[in-house]
């Protein structure tokens, strides 16, 4: 019987919700879409690019943030394909373990993507603090164990999560508040005891990115108490201005993903409106804000986008 129960599960189709209220102009209201979409993948694939090919920029600061570009794409891709699916009226319909899956992309790049932050300040708190060490304290190697510690320490967590879904009946509407799968929104259409999943999934939150932002914020102590020694104020304002991108970067993840915690633990009667809008802002403002925001405030990165748009008016400049 649990064989049988657990194939009858696995099989389960849900149904993905666009825009409540708005279903005829699905097709219109995917033409922003679109061009964030592109905005995203565009802005971050030319990150990579800069990075991986511009020699002055195999440094630290710029392997973390290609990381950041990597986490960006990770977090937003897995939900496009099902996206346009719903706003183009293909089919609303999305398999239980096609489900998973999503899920396990979207909250694992997540939290990675908040560990990358936290890298990103300790990149900073040594680039201020300690700028004699800097290149001897972050090491391409350490570096790389620093990428595949974040990946593991929020992929690992998420599996057991996910995993007892697949033993849970879902007997009530299998429709879904969003064009995509969140894990949140997947147990609340369970009718069996889900206090395990509730309670494992606010101590995971809490766990990683309480640390992180609490790490994050410890960083900052002692990045301003550094600079604050600092004699000059054209000193103090140039080592700040270094700081400005990543806690542009912080809070771009941070408000959003806070006020969507907050809408779906205390707002679960509002309106289904204020749902598609926080979760979508949660998971495309970042993608499409911080390689903005880095090629505006990081003269290093703007230089390579010139170089790759008009290679040859870089050379001769």
């Amino acid at each position: 019987m649990a064989t049988a129960n657990s194939s009858n599960i696995l099989s389960s189709t849900f149904y993905l919700t666009g825009i409540p209220g708005y279903e005829e102009f699905h097709h219109w209201i995917s033409i922003p879409f679109c061009l964030l979409y592109l905005v995203g993948i565009m802005g971050n694939c030319t990150i990579l690019h800069i990075v991986r090919t511009d020699p002055r920029l195999h440094e630290p600061m710029y392997y973390f943030l290609a990381m950041l570009s990597l986490t960006d794409m990770g977090m937003s891709l897995p939900t496009m394909i099902s996206l346009f699916r719903v706003l183009w009226s293909i089919s609303r319909e999305i398999q239980f373990n096609t489900c998973v899956v999503q899920m396990f992309f979207i909250h694992t790049f997540s939290f990675t993507e908040s560990s990358v932050l936290l890298a990103m300040a300790l990149d900073r708190y040594v680039a201020i603090c300690h700028p004699l060490r800097y290149a001897t304290i972050l090491t391409p190697t350490l570096i790389t164990k620093i990428g595949i510690a974040a990946l593991l320490r929020s992929a690992l967590p998420v599996i057991p999560l996910l995993a007892r879904l697949a033993f849970f009946p879902f007997c009530h509407s299998h429709i879904l508040s969003h064009s995509h799968c969140l894990h949140q929104d997947v147990i609340r259409l369970a009718c069996a005891d889900t206090k395990f999943n509730v309670i494992y999934g606010l101590v995971l939150i809490t766990l990683l990115w309480g640390m992180d932002s609490l790490g994050i914020f410890v960083s900052y102590v002692f990045i301003l108490h550094s600079v604050l020694k600092i004699s000059s104020q054209e000193g103090r304002f140039k080592a700040l201005n270094t700081c400005a991108s990543h806690i542009c970067a912080v809070l771009i993840l941070y408000v959003p993903m806070i006020g969507l915690s907050i809408v779906h633990r205390f707002a679960k009667h509002s309106s289904p409106l204020i749902h598609v809008f926080m979760a979508h802002i949660y998971l495309l403002v970042p993608p499409v804000l911080n390689p903005i925001i880095y090629s505006v405030k990081t003269k290093q990165i703007r230089q390579g986008i010139l170089h790759l748009v008009f290679p040859q008016e870089s050379v001769l400049l």
